[in-house]
């Protein structure tokens, strides 16, 4: 389906049944749901805990698995806080996380004790809400499943009624023969803030998958991100998208440490960086918006950017959301 992003025509038809609430999770049967079946396995991380303002606190050491039996869901969850700040006696806990799942490739539920909400998967992308008591905090959890099956690029952006508390961010492995080397890298490089290269020209370019509102596949869109840098600061970005969704844009960004601002004249808006994940809130000069996660996977301590960019977008047609966008992009000097 191609789909002008224009705002002359809905990008993807709402399914009846999502667009009427309440929406009801339907019961698990007696095969885990597509999403199940990717997540299968132990996940090990050492995500970064972030302050509001974008300031690093510290490591979660992290093992998590939802294991499906006799129709049955279950999460678990185990890790160790190193440092936290101010935020260390409140994110330390006493015991592994435990909670059922109601599995579903429409809606996931969390049953508690320990998370109560609900996650929609998008192919290889879920996008989770949910609150946990004993961190007392709400989460905006979004985890994508990179195109190699055994990577996620994972983000928990932590509430307090509207306010961010703060974030969890970082990159997991289900590879046995991957740990070592991934915690010793995400220890070294947790701590990197999100930035790109602010002396040399080229561009991000990738093939995405498109998913609708409805959670159904749309096809493919390729997303390029095009940088002409103008001094260490501002970069004016063109971005184009063709294929299953058509949208072509420049912006001049402007960045002021962890803060950037998107300033016209094709898209307007701010976004905030907690290590190397990037999350911007975009206004087009039309109907329609974005809210979107930027994870440069790559990025090292030193003076210099990374070459490989985990991309996830929301689309909205006013406040509705119309579509999501998610996959891996690459750096290429022009």
């Amino acid at each position: 389906m191609t789909a002008a992003l224009d705002g002359t025509e809905p990008l993807a038809t709402a399914d009846p049944e999502r667009a009427a609430p309440p929406v009801t999770a339907e019961p698990e049967g007696t095969e885990p749901s597509e999403w199940q079946r990717r997540i299968t396995g132990e996940w090990v991380g050492r995500p970064s805990l972030f302050a509001a303002d974008g300031t690093w606190l510290g490591f979660e050491d992290i093992r998590r698995s939802s294991v499906f039996d006799n129709g049955a869901t279950t999460y678990v969850m185990d890790g160790a806080l190193t440092g936290g700040g101010p935020m260390a006696g409140q994110f330390k806990l006493g015991a592994p996380f435990a909670f059922g799942v109601v599995d579903s490739d429409r809606n996931r539920v969390y049953t508690g004790p320990d998370f109560h909400g609900t996650g929609q998967p998008y192919g290889s992308f879920v996008d989770a809400h949910y609150y946990g008591p004993g961190w007392q905090v709400d989460l905006n959890t979004w985890n994508q499943v990179l195109p190699d099956g055994r990577t996620q690029a994972y983000s928990s952006v932590l509430h307090q009624g509207p306010a961010v508390v703060g974030v969890f961010n970082g990159v997991y492995t289900r590879d046995p023969e991957r740990v070592a080397e991934l915690l010793e890298s995400e220890t070294r490089c947790g701590a990197v803030p999100y930035i790109l290269p602010t002396k040399e020209a080229g561009t991000y370019s990738g093939t995405c998958e498109l998913w609708g509102a409805d959670q159904k596949p749309c096809g493919t869109v390729g997303v390029s991100i095009a940088l002409e840098p103008i001094d260490l600061l501002r970069t004016r970005r063109h971005v184009t998208w063709t294929g299953a969704l058509e949208r072509e844009y420049t912006a001049e960004v402007r960045r002021d440490g962890f803060r950037s601002f998107y300033e016209g004249p094709g898209a307007w808006g701010n976004a905030l960086a907690y290590g190397r994940a990037c999350y911007p809130s975009l206004h087009f000069t039309d109907v329609w918006k974005l809210k979107g996660r930027e994870f440069m996977i790559d990025a090292e301590p030193g003076m210099g950017a990374g070459a490989t960019m985990a991309v996830a977008y929301e689309l909205f047609d006013g406040n509705v959301l119309s579509a999501v966008v998610h996959g891996v992009l690459a750096w290429s000097p022009s």
